[in-house]
């Protein structure tokens, strides 16, 4: 690290502290990088699992796989772990690998410049300027709530939060309750809020396929054999890896997913007795499309006598409820939106801007295109964590994030082998990997099942990696020189040290 003309010189700036940012941080420092900081807008490590704190919020994959391979955690109380956990794993990690003098929290990053005379990027972040050679962009998909526009909400009376926003403050008991929004947060807090509530009227555009969570509690003993016997708990992630990797064949092969859709209806009949009822909750499109959500209490949730299911489009809020399509006004004193993210029009990339000035928002209009997910033609040095077509509707996003830090590493070993300043993807090989992407999807359950928000405004999928794990794990297990192009650096001012302050 070093000062240059007032502005403080790195070599390596990630952007956000959640799965993506600290895996990037640790792997970075193991591999002998070590001359970088961690720009984290909030007041604390951790991401979406800070930000999530609503009742009942836990993860949808196994714990053994919802984790680091290089930081295992012997001591996970669930089979699915809590969000609460989640949360401390990944703090526990900022200091059982020392990361923590490279956190830089409350650090938002207001703008990014490739300035090509100098080979940096330029990086304004709300806690002072930076020059960076390389920048891991790792904000994460579900980071940004989305508000629904609906007509009428700043008359609202009462109290509007979205999931992720929660407000502990305001109690619930005894609140005549609107959720809008039926997704993979609202399954979990729906069932923790109903039994404190007066009236809870759920408002759902579009029903689920919900499956059985299955979610037991690890025995002392287990955590003791997995503490002692570290290879113990290298194995059941291996088979819990398989058999997550086994339940990809229903999505890229949507006839196989008939039977789960069976099981899945079976629970519903088994859970709604009320034909009614049912009939609202019974999904009209086929499994997969849309993220599957496993739950054991929602559907139960619904049929209790406090509940309404609506699903009549909601037309306006007024100053005490809501009045719907069919012209019901519905009471409510406490608005609670369950209305997801921008997945694929993050915020962020509006504010980092590549070799010809264009930001990377320009360049993803009408739709997010990436070599392997991670790097961007036209945008040098820049690698995005999670990026288009990385997304996985059947298990840990985190084995994505370990492959992408493969190749971001094995990137930067390139650049320090060969004295290149710096490299972007030439447009060519990324255009073979998007043509390769879309094709793999074609014929899979997510192009061909509905509209979800996996798809962007071409209704093109550019958030889901059409296959297995393993697939794109192998694909990227190493940097391909042949790939990539060398980015003339302008200026005589390559030599920083030499060079005056600019």
């Amino acid at each position: 690290m070093s000062h240059h003309g007032g502005l403080m010189e790195i070599d390596v700036a990630i952007v956000g502290a959640g799965f993506g940012g600290l895996g990037a941080a640790i792997q970075l420092q193991r591999a002998g990088f070590t001359d970088f900081l961690v720009f984290e807008r909030s007041d604390d490590v951790g991401g979406t699992w800070r930000d999530n704190t609503y009742p009942g919020c836990a993860c949808d994959v196994p714990s053994h796989l919802y984790s680091f391979s290089f930081a295992a955690n012997p001591s996970w109380s669930e089979t699915f772990s809590g969000q609460r956990e989640i949360w401390d794993y990944l703090r526990g990690c900022v200091d059982r690998f020392g990361v923590r003098p490279k956190l830089r929290l409350r650090h938002e990053l207001r703008r990014a410049d490739w300035d090509a005379r100098r080979g940096r990027w330029r990086l304004d972040t709300s806690g002072g300027e930076y020059w960076a050679r390389v920048l891991i962009c790792a904000t994460g998909p579900l980071s940004e709530p989305a508000v629904p526009d609906l007509p009428g909400l700043e008359t609202f009376a009462g109290t509007v939060f979205h999931s992720a926003r929660w407000r502990h403050d305001h109690d619930l008991t005894g609140r005549r309750v609107a959720v809008i929004g039926t997704g993979a947060s609202a399954v979990q807090f729906v069932p923790r809020i109903q039994p404190v509530v007066t009236r809870l009227t759920l408002f759902q555009r579009t029903p689920a396929w919900l499956m059985s969570r299955r979610s037991r509690r690890i025995s002392r003993l287990e955590q003791a054999v997995f503490r002692r016997l570290p290879a113990t708990q290298r194995t059941v992630r291996a088979a819990g890896y398989l058999a997550r990797e086994a339940m990809a064949v229903g999505f890229l092969h949507p006839t196989v997913n008939r039977i789960a859709a069976r099981r899945s209806l079976r629970k519903l009949r088994r859970e709604v007795a009320d034909p009614r009822l049912r009939a609202t909750l019974t999904p009209g499109y086929t499994m997969g499309c849309k993220r599957v959500l496993i739950s054991d209490e929602y559907w139960p949730a619904l049929t209790r006598g406090n509940v309404d299911v609506v699903d009549a489009g909601i037309r306006r809020i007024t100053a005490d409820g809501l009045v719907t399509a069919d012209g019901v006004h519905h009471p409510a004193d406490t608005i609670i939106l369950g209305t997801g993210f921008h997945v694929t029009d993050p915020p962020v990339v509006s504010r980092i801007h590549g070799r010809d000035g264009r930001s990377l928002a320009e360049e993803w209009t009408p739709s997010m295109r990436a070599y392997r997910g991670t790097t961007v033609a036209g945008f040098p040095n820049l690698f995005f964590l999670l990026g288009p077509n990385t997304g996985l509707g059947h298990t840990s996003v985190v084995l994505m994030i370990e492959a992408q830090l493969r190749l971001i590493i094995g990137a930067l070993r390139h650049l320090r082998a060969t004295g290149v300043a710096a490299i972007e993807p030439t447009a060519e090989a990324q255009r073979r990997w998007t043509e390769r992407v879309d094709r793999r999807m074609r014929g899979t359950v997510w192009q061909t099942g509905c509209a979800s928000w996996y798809l962007d405004a071409t209704g093109r999928n550019s958030t889901i990696w059409p296959g297995y794990a393993t697939g794109y794990r192998w694909r990227l297990r190493r940097f391909r020189p042949a790939d990539h192009q060398a980015v003339e650096i302008d200026g005589a001012d390559r030599d920083l040290e030499r060079s005056d302050a600019v």
